[in-house]
């Protein structure tokens, strides 16, 4: 079903060879150039030598430029990326069972910021004291929090994420919208005027991420949330089965029903429908800042370049409210080379290494400085409401077993989606669900 049916989530590498000098020096953590293992999340941060780094697929293509910049300044304790798969999941499943077979394969590893808790509970990562870290004080506080078990550090945030609106400016501008939607009455309102236009035929009004996976735990999250509902409270305790959380989860239930998503929606991820929006399929879409400097390709890859522009999430009745997203750089307890996978995480964590991401990516920094910056401003313009969305975004679930509590959200979310069963019914039986998983 389409709009007329609806009613109602890179620039040039930046040398930095002058500042490793500075970063190693800042970075030492000692260590005699030996290796050695640890086997507790309290383990010393000692040994040197090479490490492996556990990263999920790199779409972008540049995290081998900033892990080269490292290797050429280090020589004897060079970086061995371990390509894990695109999907999150899957991800974590590697880091689980290399962690539960205390195998050590992996050094750093590049998590999800809503893994901290179970990773740290099990001892399967390195508590880190905050002193190996001198520019933690310098990062958006909220991401430092996600890196964070029982008020003790056990990673350092490298990115962080807010979901944003992608939307057709140009589209919007035809059909005499000025202004990006900031509520969903208002967003549908403006898809029936587009779909009112030559150009807007055939295409479909809003999408985000939902297959059942950890992307739909987010946008349920965000609906929920954005109405006014939540998952888990201030107290650690499910309350899920409320008339708030109801109305965030019909909204998408209806879009569904109506066409207003479009029904292929169901199977999407990140990169489903980065590629639906670029390729003109969309009117708007929710999804992370990566997807700008890709949207906005002039080689051919994408149809949208220049012609659209990035908001805040919208909401039930005013602006909606992002999860926050991001990756910490955790250190393996069973791993080696302690000392050398501290320094690479600050050099990876540096402002100077952040921002070179930012250039060629459009990934979110940590750095506060970066989305003040004038010439970034200018060339990413949706750092302002980036930066806006991070400071009001709220963490999924923060609890040990997020692996089972974020799979009975994705099979809730999932079932009143796809018409298995009612939001009245999704939600009775999640907080059951939840109440069981959750006893922290």
């Amino acid at each position: 079903m389409r709009f007329e049916r609806s009613h109602a989530r890179g620039a040039a590498f930046v040398a930095v060879a002058g500042s490793l000098a500075l970063l190693a020096a800042a970075c030492g953590s000692g260590g005699n150039g030996s290796s050695s293992s640890g086997g507790s999340s309290t383990g010393a941060l000692e040994g040197r030598g090479p490490i492996t780094f556990a990263t999920g697929k790199d779409t972008s293509g540049f995290l081998p430029k900033q892990v080269e910049a490292w290797n050429a300044a280090h020589p004897n304790e060079k970086v061995e990326v371990k390509e894990l798969p695109e999907s999150a999941d899957a991800q974590r499943q590697q880091m689980v069972q290399d962690a539960q077979t205390k195998a050590g394969a992996y050094t750093v590893l590049n998590m999800d910021v809503v893994w901290t808790s179970e990773f740290a509970a099990n001892q399967w990562v390195t508590q880190i004291p905050e002193d190996k870290i001198p520019d933690l004080g310098k990062l958006i506080p909220a991401t430092v929090e996600t890196a964070k078990y029982r008020d003790k550090l056990y990673g350092v945030p490298i990115t962080s994420d807010g979901g944003l609106l992608y939307y057709r400016k140009d589209l919007l501008t035809k059909a005499g919208v000025t202004a990006a939607p900031s509520t969903w009455a208002d967003l549908l309102a403006d898809c029936q005027k587009v779909a009112a236009l030559p150009e807007g035929k055939g295409m479909s009004c809003y999408a985000g991420q939902f297959e059942k996976y950890e992307g739909l735990t987010v946008n349920f999250s965000e609906a929920i949330n954005s109405a006014g509902g939540v998952i888990v409270d201030k107290d650690g305790k499910p309350n899920v089965n409320t008339p708030e959380a109801k109305a965030g989860l019909e909204e998408l239930v209806n879009g569904f029903k109506t066409g207003a998503i479009p029904k292929e929606a169901i199977t999407y991820k990140e990169e489903e429908s980065r590629r639906a929006f670029q390729d003109g399929k969309l009117l708007f879409l929710r999804n992370w800042p990566y997807v700008y400097s890709l949207a906005n390709k002039t080689d051919g890859s994408s149809k949208v370049a220049g012609k659209f522009a990035v908001a805040p999430l919208p909401g039930k009745s005013g602006p909606g409210v992002s999860s926050l997203g991001g990756h910490d750089y955790a250190i393996s307890a069973f791993a080696k080379n302690k000392a050398t996978a501290v320094d690479f995480i600050n050099f990876m964590a540096s402002e100077a290494r952040q921002k070179a991401n930012l250039e060629a990516t459009s990934q979110a920094p940590t750095w506060a400085s970066l989305y003040d910056d004038p010439t970034l401003q200018k060339q990413f313009p949706y750092l302002t409401p980036l930066k806006a969305s991070i400071l009001g975004a709220q963490p999924r679930p923060k609890v040990v077993k997020y692996g089972d509590v974020t799979a009975v959200i994705q099979a809730a979310a999932y079932d009143a989606l796809s018409g298995t069963t009612t939001p009245d019914k999704a939600l009775a039986d999640l907080q059951t669900k939840l109440q069981s998983l959750i006893t922290n």
